[in-house]
């Protein structure tokens, strides 16, 4: 079945956002992609261990949402989560650093790769859709507190679309009239297994949403002029309505599900293939086309954010160790 992806405006996203904002959109995109890329290399220096799952090819998705949303309402994500760190006020260093499970970390190197929080960011979350209860839990605090200009984001992949608590959660946020954004970042696998045999619909939100009284809308996650104005309509929709939206976002991902996955369920000509609709490209060539990105300014973005990700790396192999005595600190038990 086809895919009819939300209707956008290109020209008008481009002159909403100008030159500067446009840039700096591409320098975020620039900086979450050499962070990965930096921090891929130091776990395979040994200098990560446990879980790592990289965001590499879906930078769009979720700087779409946050350029267009706005920081000041809640997120929550899965544990592929550091790019909606990074976006929502973390820092590269303080993010390394928990990746290195060093005392400056993110969470003082107690939660690792798929634990970073920001006042905004509810977490990574390591269950997979267990996050998805949580952001319904503070769309109804929004509504129970009556805050007029707030909603709750709640990015969830393919592979969690069949969990039980996914669809309680959904069907709680239509019942009482939730305003939170479900978006399903729908990068094809769900660890090794391709969601067309895990998933008996084809749309998973023009789909599923109408069985919970919700409107349900497709993107088009390599674009980030499309993800953004897609976003800003959606999130202004909600704040009228009141009431709950589901999306799916068709991205990729270029790495495996995690560090230790070597993706042979996908030979090296498919994804080479996908590749050639990589993110970044796609909005560099945009970028040119209007006379706003040369090739010489572009490698000069690219030659900073790298030059962050490697003084974060630096940053992090300098810190210390945390304390055995901070191990049981901030641990809530009855």
């Amino acid at each position: 079945m086809e895919h009819h992806f939300y209707p956008t405006n290109e020209e008008k996203t481009i002159s909403e956002l100008g030159e500067k904002r446009l840039l700096d959109v591409l320098s975020n995109m620039l900086l979450i992609r050499n962070f990965e890329v930096r921090a891929e290399s130091a776990y395979q220096m040994g200098h990560i261990g446990g879980f790592f799952h990289a965001y590499i090819g879906q930078e769009a998705v979720q700087l779409g949402a946050v350029e267009a949303i706005g920081e000041k309402n809640w997120w929550i994500t899965t544990y592929r989560c550091h790019a909606l760190a990074l976006l929502l006020g973390a820092t590269p260093s303080e993010i390394m650093a928990e990746l290195y499970g060093r005392a400056t970390g993110n969470a003082m190197g107690r939660g690792g790769s798929m634990h970073l929080y920001t006042d905004r960011l509810l977490g990574g979350f390591g269950i997979v859709g267990g996050q998805v209860p949580i952001a319904t839990g503070a769309a109804f605090q929004v509504k129970y507190k009556k805050i007029k200009d707030e909603i709750s984001v709640c990015f969830l992949g393919d592979g969690a679309v069949p969990q039980g608590a996914v669809h309680e959660a959904w069907n709680l946020a239509a019942l009482w009239d939730l305003r939170c954004l479900f978006v399903i970042e729908n990068n094809q696998w769900g660890m090794g297994t391709h969601v067309e045999r895990a998933v008996s619909v084809k749309r998973l939100a023009e789909d599923k949403a109408p069985g919970y009284g919700m409107k349900g809308y497709t993107l088009d996650g390599m674009d980030f002029l499309h993800c953004y104005q897609a976003f800003k309509e959606l999130g202004a929709q909600m704040l009228k309505d009141n009431r709950p939206i589901l999306v799916e976002v068709l991205t990729e991902r270029f790495r495996g599900h995690s560090i230790s996955d070597p993706g042979l369920y996908r030979t090296k000509d498919e994804l080479k293939l996908l590749q050639e609709r990589d993110p970044i490209e796609i909005y560099k060539k945009k970028l040119e086309n209007q006379g706003i990105l040369t090739e010489e300014k572009y490698k000069e973005m690219n030659q900073a954010a790298r030059k962050i990700a490697q003084e974060a790396m630096k940053f992090a192999e300098e810190s210390p160790w945390p304390s055995a005595d901070t191990l049981e600190k901030d641990v809530f038990a009855p």
